[in-house]
């Protein structure tokens, strides 16, 4: 398995102090994770947050765009946005970013469907000769 480039290991030093955040390999990039859920991804060496309703704002403000791809000739946008690059020198907003991120990417959670249960088979029809 191939190593974490040096940005994403810059980036887990800058969230230790949150602590429990790990990386995995994922599409050519890696997905960052706390308590098994998503809220970053890294691809080509830039970080971006998980956003919705709640946090997007501040990205717009700063003047970030969407993660996207190209997808059977036309653009598809995620729902993570790009890092200000100011972050990577204050660590505390870093994190404060990070929890954002994370809080946004708890709302998105689709709850697990409960498991359905069997139907209850009828009794077999037995019949009395």
């Amino acid at each position: 398995m191939r190593e974490a480039s040096d940005f994403v290991a810059n980036v887990l030093d800058l969230l230790a102090p949150w602590g429990g955040v790990s990386a995995r390999r994922m599409f050519g990039g890696h997905g960052l994770y706390r308590h098994g859920l998503m809220f970053a991804i890294v691809s080509d060496d830039i970080l971006y947050f998980k956003a919705d309703n709640g946090n997007r704002g501040g990205f717009e403000k700063a003047g970030m765009e969407p993660f996207t791809y190209e997808r059977k000739n036309r653009t598809v946008a995620l729902s993570y946005w790009e890092a200000p690059s100011e972050l990577f020198d204050d660590p505390d907003a870093m994190i404060a970013w990070a929890k954002q991120a994370f809080a946004a990417a708890s709302r998105a959670k689709v709850p697990d469907k409960p498991l359905r249960s069997r139907p209850k088979l009828a009794p077999p029809n037995i019949t009395k000769n």
